[in-house]
């Protein structure tokens, strides 16, 4: 219901489960004088929160389906991957998106993430440079970060509870109307952009068997950590986009971490009245940003800049 027009549904097999991703692999983008095999490759990851899958990307993705051979997967524990039950912790994410890469991806590849698996992202392309061509984050904040303790706060604790938090997940989130609050209140800056097909996708991705596990262990805080103990170890020519709205973590925290390694992060780009998902809220200057900085980090990585 949710897979663009020229997209279909494929998946790997990773040590946490089958990983599902959507790939250009038809018409208009595929045909038989046009192999979208031989372009280079584009990876969307998208972040975390009751109900997120790949679909937080896909009013962008297909702007770049002409050029690229364009990956958008549901990480474990979301979408339509597999949902294990258990408790996630950041070393499972950090493996399976390093396995997923090493799966489908031939050649150095230019990587766009958002918010936490953004964070994540950073740590993956310190673990393993060689996998990376360039990197676009939106609202990269590990939600722990210059020495803040996210596990410490109400809702988390709140959520720590067991059997409750159970109770919280199906009452209070996977539910029309906490996918629009949570929206509303964490994830748009301008909420009159909030439209029935956003609630539709992230409510069936919510409502997938076992999707509490993924989402409770980000809301506990098993995921989250502080992004400036790792941000001078990156290597990789990397843009920054943080909307000035984003309830979890403003821009400032934003740019003390790209301050923190300015030879890697050579761009960061706020956007006015724009929340954590500028993807979904602001799709075409998120596209268009994404053209323009593509361009300006393999100018970097040519040692054109």
């Amino acid at each position: 219901m949710f897979i663009p027009v020229g997209f279909e549904q494929k998946s790997i097999v990773t040590s946490q489960g089958r990983m599902v991703y959507y790939t250009n692999d038809k018409a208009p983008w595929k045909t038989d004088t046009n192999n979208t095999d031989d372009l280079p490759t584009l990876v969307f990851f998208h972040g975390f929160g009751g109900g997120s899958s790949a679909y937080e990307w896909s009013k962008v993705y297909p702007a770049f389906a002409s050029e690229y051979r364009i990956l958008a997967p549901d990480l474990i524990g979301w979408g339509r991957s597999e949902h294990q039950a258990l408790d996630y912790k950041i070393d499972d994410y950090i493996t399976t998106i390093i396995e997923f890469l090493e799966q489908t991806c031939q050649a150095p590849t230019r990587v766009i993430a958002s918010s936490l698996t953004a964070a994540i992202m950073v740590r993956v392309a310190i673990a393993r440079p060689e996998l990376f061509k360039s990197l676009i984050l939106t609202t990269p904040a590990g939600l722990s970060d210059f020495g803040e303790n996210y596990t410490r706060s109400f809702f988390a604790q709140l959520v720590s509870t067991p059997i409750l938090d159970r109770f919280i997940y199906s009452a209070g989130v996977a539910t029309p109307g906490g996918i629009k609050s949570f929206l509303e209140t964490r994830q748009f800056g301008n909420a009159s952009l909030i439209f029935d097909e956003i609630v539709e996708a992230y409510l069936e991705s919510a409502n997938q068997p076992n999707a509490e596990y993924a989402a409770l262990s980000f809301v506990r805080g098993d995921l989250c950590f502080d992004l400036s103990l790792y941000m001078n170890q990156l290597t990789i020519p990397t843009a920054i986009i943080w909307g000035k709205k984003s309830e979890f973590t403003g821009p400032e925290i934003g740019q003390r971490l790209a301050d923190l390694n300015p030879q890697a992060v050579r761009i960061f780009q706020t956007l006015d009245d724009v929340g954590l998902t500028p993807q979904l809220e602001v799709p075409a200057l998120t596209i268009g940003l994404i053209k323009k900085f593509l361009k300006q980090l393999d100018e970097v990585a040519v040692g054109v800049v």
